[in-house]
């Protein structure tokens, strides 16, 4: 029987622009995926979010089904155009107070059901008047991302366990800017790299700002680390690995937790960049102490150099990207791993998940890590029952259980699990094709049905150990 450490947290996650809908209501205006899902092409089906999961008005229902599934911890996040929805990119402009007020009610619903909040200052949703002033590649969207956390953390810090500034900046600058699949949609490699400096600055802000704010409450930044395996032996798929792995990892990590970025890093994409947006100063208010780091994992990565003359094999885990986000990499392949793969054609394996977070520990001794997201995505429906029979999705979790399970038995400190997701949501880019919750939600009737695997995780949860 696996079991899990006296204090375990146990968890579950969400976005805002994914579940809440309401998008023009108590004075909340654009985000740059309100834009971005609405331009013809963009999302599977031409969904959006202008309702999603209608979280917004139905919050005190999602709170009472967590409260019965017996939720410990529920990782949400606010969405800036609803917190300052005048903003420009010289001023945050005046604070609204019915954007405040929803965010008040949901923290308070959560103490009142035993649940500790824990807030994502930014997962992805942009106010799209900063994206018109430049986005992420300004560096003003990182100072007003600043002023923003402060006050967030003022109305919210004293009553949130944990406030994590970035939700995976990885996906917000390469796919945001070097690939274009997600919102904003552009292809500008450089403009990537800025805006991967940016969103550090950003986090080094905003995490000195909540500190300030709300001193008792954790700050944590939490990113979407790869697992990348190298496709042979050879020294080129090792250089390959060695240059993905810069670039989605050690550029994130580097800055945050040992106020440097990776000399390689650099001098890998000198021809793309100067890095002259870095000032003096920046490394320093980057490397902020925190409290926690969070860990996003879903799936492996197999890692190539492509021969000279052929094309790369992009089978990434990212869809069927117009442009690569590898910036700087383009001889860098990813030929697909053998199944079994989740409904997103994302390979399975468990390993990647121990291996992380004992690398993370092992490089960064002393600092707690969470799992805050991991989960799957099949496509099950309720039956001729009525209920969602999800085996695959709890034979994943299981599996990714039983990988964290050993990192801690491998010295890592691991404190906590939130799964991805509460319910099924808007998927970014694959509309609502694509389901990763542990409920089902009838998008036409908005009915929440846990599926099979709410109750395995509640059970879970109750006992601190995997069933047999």
């Amino acid at each position: 029987m696996t079991t899990f450490p006296p204090g375990f947290l146990w968890g579950s996650a969400t976005a805002s622009y994914q579940i809440e809908g309401a998008v023009a209501e108590d004075g909340r205006t654009p985000s740059i995926w309100d834009v971005f899902s609405h331009t013809p092409g963009k999302v599977l089906g031409d969904d959006t979010g202008d309702v999603a999961d209608d979280h917004y008005h139905r919050y005190a229902d999602d709170v009472a089904l967590m409260a019965r599934l017996g939720l410990q911890s529920y990782r949400f996040s606010v969405a800036w155009p609803r917190i300052t929805p005048q903003v420009t990119a010289d001023e945050l402009g005046p604070v609204n107070p019915a954007g405040l007020a929803f965010y008040d009610r949901l923290v308070d619903a959560l103490l009142a059901a035993g649940i500790a909040p824990a807030a994502t200052l930014y997962h992805w949703d942009l106010p799209q008047a900063l994206e018109d002033a430049g986005g992420w590649t300004d560096r003003r969207t990182a100072e007003r991302f600043g002023e923003y956390a402060a006050v967030v953390a003022e109305r919210l810090g004293d009553r949130l366990s944990m406030v994590i500034t970035l939700n995976e900046p990885w996906c917000s600058a390469y796919l945001g800017y070097a690939s274009g699949v997600h919102a904003p949609g552009r292809t500008e490699p450089a403009a990537a790299l800025a805006a991967v400096h940016h969103l550090n600055l950003a986090h080094g802000l905003a995490a000195s700002a909540v500190r300030e704010a709300a001193p008792g409450t954790d700050v944590a930044l939490t990113l979407n680390l790869g697992w990348f395996q190298p496709a042979s032996g050879s020294a080129e798929d090792a250089d390959a690995v060695r240059r993905v792995d810069g670039l989605q990892n050690r550029v994130f990590l580097d800055p945050a937790l040992n106020g440097r970025y990776p000399a390689d890093v650099l001098e890998d994409t000198a021809a793309v960049t100067d890095w002259s947006f870095v000032r003096e100063g920046d490394l320093e208010l980057i490397h902020q102490p925190l409290d926690a780091l969070g860990l996003n994992y879903y799936f492996p990565v197999l890692v190539g150099r492509a021969a000279p003359g052929r094309a790369p094999e992009r089978a990434d885990g990212h869809g069927d990207e117009p442009a690569s986000p590898w910036v700087a990499a383009d001889d860098v392949e990813f030929p697909q791993l053998p199944g079994p793969y989740t409904d997103m054609g994302w390979p399975i394996d468990a390993e990647g998940m121990r291996a992380l977070l004992v690398r993370l520990s092992q490089e960064h001794p002393g600092l707690p890590l969470y799992v805050t997201e991991n989960g799957a995505a099949y496509g099950d429906g309720p039956g001729p029952d009525g209920a969602v029979h999800d085996e695959q999705r709890i034979a994943y979790l299981r599996g990714h259980l039983e990988a964290v399970a050993q990192a801690v038995e491998d010295g890592a400190d691991v404190r906590g699990y939130f799964l991805w997701s509460l319910l099924d949501n808007f998927e970014w880019a694959y509309g609502y094709s694509k389901r990763f919750g542990i409920v089902h939600v009838d998008y036409d009737t908005q009915v929440r049905t846990p599926k099979d695997s709410a109750h395995w995780y509640a059970e879970v949860i109750r006992t601190g150990q995997l069933p047999g």
